[in-house]
């Protein structure tokens, strides 16, 4: 079975890349990025088992993702009780969220995207 197509862009969103859009106008888009190509060309060509992986990783990052801006409830809570609040919570939980992602990158076999590149730059030419 295929992938819907908001499964297509989260998978798109966790490997790090850019949205595609629908038009092919400007030098913009996954037609002038390798690796995107690489991307969409094996979200089309993966088999069942395959697709049964990946969706296991969407639901799985779908959980971290959501309990990033989550942990933001606790912020204001340095300590109450016995309880203290773990100040690098927000950091360790982006953490694991790239980490998941990036683990997907690599089931996929692509290079993490822009966006997981860690701030740094690079040029190919």
């Amino acid at each position: 079975m295929a992938f819907l197509d908001s499964e297509r862009t989260d998978i798109r969103r966790h490997c790090g890349y850019p949205a595609q859009g629908t038009g092919a106008d400007g030098f913009s888009g996954w037609r002038y990025y390798q690796a995107f190509g690489l991307l969409e060309y094996r979200i089309q060509r993966l088999g069942g088992d395959e697709e049964a992986v990946v969706r296991t990783y969407l639901a799985t990052l779908a959980g971290l993702e959501t309990a990033i801006p989550n942990a933001s409830a606790t912020l204001d809570t340095d300590a109450a009780s016995v309880w203290s609040r773990n100040p690098n919570e927000l950091r360790d939980r982006a953490r694991l969220f790239d980490d998941w992602r990036r683990r997907l990158c690599g089931f996929l076999g692509i290079p993490p995207g822009p966006s997981l590149n860690d701030g740094g730059l690079r040029m190919v030419v």
